[in-house]
C-alpha cells in the first residue's frame, strides 16, 4: 500500500459537483492498494499516518501528531500511485489492485484509520471522478509505501 500524506489547514472531495468530505486542520492522504496488501499493511499503515509527527508544536518544532492536534483525516483512494513509468510515456496501472481486492481493503483502511484516530474520517469514493482541493500547510508532503518501510 502506498500513500500521499499532505499536512493541509483544508481539503476536500467533491463528487458529481457535490461536495463528499471536508476537513480543516489535518491530513490528506490518498492511497493507492496492491493486490499484495494485507491486514498487515493496513495495521502498520494506519498508526504511522495518525502518529506521524508532522505538526508544529509551541516552538515551531514538528513534534505533534494528528492525534496530539486532534486533527481530522481525509482519505482518498488513488490507484495512479502505482504507475509504472519505465517503459514509454503512457503509465502502467497493471500493479493498481482491481476493485473486487482494492474496495474491502479501502474499507477496512477507513475502519482502521477511525479506529486509531478515535473518530470518524472523511473519505472519497472507491473509483468515483473525484476533484481534491487542498490548502497544504508547509507545504509538508510525506510518501510512504508499506512494502518499503523507510
Amino acid at each position: 500500500m502506498r500513500v500521499v500524506i499532505q499536512r493541509v489547514t483544508e481539503a476536500s472531495v467533491t463528487i458529481d459537483n457535490s461536495i463528499r468530505s471536508s476537513i480543516g486542520k489535518g491530513l490528506l492522504v490518498l492511497a493507492g492498494i496492491e493486490d499484495a496488501d494485507t491486514q498487515e499493511d493496513i495495521d502498520w499503515l494506519s498508526a504511522k499516518i495518525v502518529q506521524l509527527r508532522i505538526f508544529n508544536d509551541a516552538d515551531g518544532v514538528m513534534n505533534l501528531s494528528l492525534k496530539d492536534i486532534d486533527g481530522e483525516l481525509l482519505l482518498v483512494s488513488q490507484f495512479t500511485l502505482h504507475a509504472s513509468t519505465k517503459k514509454g510515456n503512457r503509465p502502467s496501472y497493471i500493479k493498481a489492485s482491481k476493485p473486487p481486492v482494492a474496495i474491502p481493503l479501502y474499507e477496512k483502511l477507513i475502519a482502521r484509520l477511525e479506529m486509531e484516530l478515535g473518530k470518524p474520517i472523511g473519505t472519497g469514493e472507491f473509483g468515483a471522478d473525484m476533484k481534491v482541493a487542498l490548502l497544504n500547510d508547509g507545504p509538508v508532503t510525506i510518501i510512504i509505501d508499506s512494502k518499503n518501510k523507510e
